[in-house]
């Protein structure tokens, strides 16, 4: 089991490796067409290294994506290999048990879950951010739609609705707004800031400040205005919390995601789609054993006269077939308001059956 292992792990890893490095560097060549157009905007302090620095911050991502499909692209062509130069068939006849086949390239496949987690929950959301700073102090490009990200919070008998329009170079919150309302739910008052520093101690530290507050008194009511330079403002809302509302959910590390969750939550807001997101962080890794799994029953086919691209081809389509059903599942789910670990875990489960079932078949039955 020793030679077949060293074998088998050996070709699956540097075709993967190979496959890998082929994606990304087409990736990475078409990222750079796109920013080509941005160099030299904002009066030219956009510039080529910038738009190399921000590309190349990318890979990470592009990395955590493309995984499981580059680690079934490459399973599948080593298996077809095997099989079409009749190798596998001699290590059958040698003692090669189909469940002994099956539990050595989960365990390989385990390796790859455990990397593709790293990379999604360390690397990439690290470098991500660092890329769209970079964005934020040459191009002020952070923002989200027109209006930028809205966040809610309940501080006793008063709620709170933030609107930060977009993020410092430093991943401060700048152009900010706070409406306060009463326990009634009538508005009191607006805070307008132009920038704030964001504290470990609970609170936001606003400069440039205009508060407009609403006095009722009676039937009567009054407006007041006043401008202050500094002041602090008591919050639960974290860095974190505002890089999740400004930037794609997708791209945050598991742990952010999940306490941004619990904010929204704890303030009475949805979360379906949150949830999906997170438990799809979950869940993503794992595909790679999907993956595995998918392209173990090539290894059983016979087809030495065949075109072995045909068949890779074929484990191509079923990939991105799966990639796509993920990506419907996540959307399908949020409409009709799924368990959000149902919308993320159907594909996967959907693909293992599926792949199971052809395994048991090439085997038992041929």
């Amino acid at each position: 089991m020793k030679t077949f292992r060293r074998l088998i792990f050996g070709e699956i890893v540097s075709a993967v490796a190979f496959v890998t490095f082929g994606f990304l560097a087409l990736l990475f060549f078409f990222d750079f067409v796109d920013e080509i157009q941005r160099i030299g905007s904002n009066e030219g302090a956009y510039q080529l290294r910038h738009a190399l620095i921000f590309v190349t911050s990318m890979v990470p991502s592009h990395l955590y994506e493309l995984l499981p499909i580059t680690v079934l692209i490459g399973t599948i062509f080593v298996m077809a290999r095997f099989a079409q130069s009749s190798e596998f068939t001699i290590l059958r006849t040698s003692g090669l048990a189909p469940s002994m086949a099956l539990k050595n390239l989960l365990g390989l496949g385990f390796v790859f879950v455990l990397l593709t987690f790293a990379v999604g929950d360390y690397l990439s959301p690290v470098s991500d951010q660092f890329g769209q700073m970079l964005k934020s102090k040459y191009l002020k490009e952070i923002t989200v739609g027109k209006t930028g990200a809205w966040l809610r919070e309940k501080q006793d008998d008063r709620s709170f609705a933030v609107n930060v329009a977009t993020l410092t170079p430093e991943g401060q919150p700048s152009g900010i707004r706070i409406f306060e309302f009463n326990k009634d739910g009538q508005w009191i008052a607006l805070t307008k800031a132009k920038f704030g520093v964001v504290t470990s101690e609970n609170t936001w530290k606003l400069q440039g400040i205009e508060r407009n507050e609403l006095i009722r008194q009676g039937s009567e009511a009054t407006l007041s205005r006043k401008y202050k330079d500094t002041e602090t403002w008591p919050t639960g809302i974290t860095a974190e919390m505002i890089s999740v509302a400004l930037l794609k959910p997708d791209r945050m590390a598991t742990i952010d995601l999940f306490q941004y969750i619990r904010h929204l939550s704890a303030n009475g807001q949805t979360t379906q789609r949150f949830e999906i997101e997170f438990w799809k962080k979950v869940f993503y890794p794992m595909s790679c054993l999907v993956m595995m799994v998918l392209a173990l029953p090539f290894a059983y086919l016979h087809f030495r006269s065949g075109n072995i691209a045909t068949h890779v081809f074929m484990g191509v389509l079923a990939g991105i077939s799966f990639f796509l059903l993920n990506n419907v599942f996540g959307y399908i789910g949020n409409i009709n308001n799924w368990e959000p670990w149902f919308a993320a875990a159907a594909p996967g489960m959907l693909y293992s059956v599926a792949s199971l079932a052809a395994f048991g078949w090439l085997v038992l039955r041929q």
